[in-house]
């Protein structure tokens, strides 16, 4: 019966530390903001939070991708409204840069509160 009145405790006591109402692990995670959480984008985004712009090739170099997926995960940003970009030339050679919007990072903040909720929740004893 001990262990059972533990098992409770330790579940109200991660309840409390996540701040949510019902804590489902399984749930929380499935509730990640699924445009922030896929790895790529991610690496944008938080490329983005710690410099003004950066160029597609400064990302690409960055972030070790090939075109064809950063161009694909950079669009979804975009389309997002996470981040934005501008086309121009440097000399003769075309170049995009990357911002981070106001919706970017307030998503990017958003998916870090979530993740450390559910990292205090797991570390709970």
């Amino acid at each position: 019966m001990a262990g059972k009145t533990n098992a409770a405790r330790s579940d109200r006591e991660k309840k409390r530390v996540a701040g949510l109402t019902s804590l489902d692990l399984p749930g929380a995670a499935r509730s990640l903001d699924r445009i922030v959480h896929e790895k790529l984008r991610l690496g944008i985004l938080s490329a983005l939070s710690v410099n003004a712009s950066l160029s597609f090739t400064e990302l690409r170099k960055l972030l070790d991708a090939t075109d064809g997926n950063l161009s694909v995960h950079a669009r979804k940003l975009e389309e997002a409204g996470y981040i934005s970009y501008t086309k121009g030339f440097e000399g003769r050679i075309p170049r995009t840069d990357y911002r981070l919007t106001a919706a970017g990072k307030k998503a990017l903040e958003r998916y870090l509160d979530h993740m450390e909720a559910i990292i205090q929740a797991m570390r709970v004893k």
